[in-house]
């Protein structure tokens, strides 16, 4: 049975299930597991994307949930994608694969880890006879596809804080469109890292953390790294892994779809790994010159990477310095206080050996799409272009399989593809009729007291219940 850890020390090893319900670490720590099982690729070869799902994930919830109940689990969660392979791989040409990550209910990635997300709280929930308030923050993708994940479910209230103004229509629409009585959306006066920010905050308020029995979304939650290491596990074996060597190019702001990747990766998964930011460029600046340094957050035609302060990078972070708690907590203070911080050469030549780091400007995203569009009929949105731009450019010196990771159908941000193209994408059927709900949601200004009180105020949870 694997047990849990967290980055920053302190408190002892946790199980699966109170990982998933406590979120955050105490202390401002994400957790991780101890020890990593180790793939038997000859094993999953040929097997279906839900078995091997199953064999990928079982050893991280052993000891909390019986077997054959995770694999009805799976089973439920990935029914509900429009795809027979879940996340299958669509050849682009000269050795390039885009993963085809949107065939999801709300058609991002984030699918993949909540729609199990959701079914894992009911289930360990409905065990412990429990609530949990859940609060999250969402840079576009991960408000609605938690919001589908859980909006069934009679134990949870949640409360999703995107930034006013700096998602797409569609991605609002998602959100706020859903009528339950156990959803809130929250627009907050700010970025999406005052959201994130503001999401660590009331976790790190330990009175306000136990009255409301605060749980996490965000891929602050180990379960949904946990569910985003499969798809990389597929697609691998779909190119012949182990004999051969496939490159992933991830689009990512906040860092949790490569680490999750990289997680793979250590699990015995021969794979390289490229990181690809628009640019909001700080983590290939990281990986340039050995400086995590903050320079403010630019809104840009890829907005779910408009981010500065990458959550999961904390769990990189972790291993990279030995997995030295100490080292850690003093490195993310010096961000808090000062807004950087710096690795030694030693640390920054090991980093590049993990990833290789590259960016995209707005100009070369719609370039991108307008090429790809007219040269092969296929259609990215913006943030999949991002990886496509850095794979073209890459092309001549990796070999083997090159995979980017298409994060969003482009229907997701038509403003940016009919700005590229002249084409304006239209939703999938299941979707058609977004635009003629009705929205529910409350602005609120950038003030911890007063979304806390907003909180306090409509979820069902109360003090007595908490505890």
């Amino acid at each position: 049975m694997i047990n849990y850890i967290s980055t920053r020390g302190g408190g002892s090893p946790q199980s699966f299930e109170d990982v998933l319900l406590s979120g955050l670490a105490p202390g401002g720590g994400l957790y991780v597991p101890e020890t990593f099982p180790a793939l038997d690729l000859a094993a999953l070869k040929g097997k279906s994307y839900n078995e091997i799902a199953l064999a990928v994930m079982y050893p991280f919830v052993e000891g909390s949930i019986p077997r054959d109940d995770f694999a009805a689990m799976i089973d439920r969660a990935y029914a509900t994608f429009r795809h027979d392979e879940t996340v299958p791989l669509h050849p682009l040409g000269d050795n390039l694969y885009i993963m085809e990550q949107f065939y999801g209910p709300t058609i991002a990635f984030k699918d993949v880890a909540l729609q199990l997300l959701g079914r894992l709280f009911d289930y360990v929930l409905k065990k412990r006879g429990e609530r949990v308030t859940i609060v999250g923050a969402t840079s576009g993708d991960t408000g609605s596809a938690a919001i589908e994940g859980c909006r069934h479910s009679d134990q949870l209230d949640i409360f999703i804080l995107h930034p006013d103004g700096r998602v797409s229509d569609v991605q609002r629409k998602q959100m706020t469109t859903i009528n339950a009585d156990n959803v809130y959306n929250i627009a907050l006066d700010g970025s999406f890292d005052d959201c994130q920010n503001m999401v660590k905050a009331m976790f790190n308020d330990t009175q306000f953390r136990g009255d409301m029995n605060l749980s996490a979304v965000n891929s602050i939650n180990w379960a949904r790294i946990m569910a985003q290491i499969v798809y990389y596990v597929t697609t691998a074996l779909e190119l012949g892994a182990p004999e051969v060597q496939p490159t992933y190019i991830v689009p990512t702001g906040n860092f949790g779809n490569v680490f999750a990747a990289y997680c793979a990766r250590k699990m015995g998964l021969p794979i390289k790994l490229v990181v690809a930011t628009n640019e909001n460029d700080i983590l290939t600046r990281f990986f340039e010159s050995g400086e995590m340094k903050a320079s403010g957050v630019k809104p840009t035609n890829t907005p779910s990477m408009d981010i500065e302060i990458s959550s999961n990078f904390e769990r990189y972070l972790f291993d990279l310095l030995g997995r030295d708690s100490a080292a850690l907590s003093e490195l993310m203070m010096q961000f808090k206080v000062r807004g950087a911080f710096a690795v030694s050469d030693e640390k920054i030549t090991q980093a590049r050996q993990d990833f290789t780091a590259f960016r995209a400007s707005e100009e070369e995203v719609l370039a991108t799409i307008k090429t790809t569009f007219e040269s092969t009929g296929y259609c990215l949105d913006p943030h999949t272009a991002v990886g496509v731009k850095v794979a073209h450019d890459l092309m001549d010196t990796i070999a083997g399989p090159i995979v980017a990771l298409a994060t969003a159908h482009p229907s997701k941000f038509p403003d940016a593809v009919e700005q590229a193209t002249g084409t304006r994408p239209a939703l999938p059927d299941h979707l058609s009729d977004l635009f003629d709900k009705d929205e529910i949601m409350t602005t609120q200004p950038n003030t911890l007291k007063t979304v806390q009180d907003f909180v306090r105020k409509h979820s069902k949870i109360n003090s007595k219940s908490a505890t």
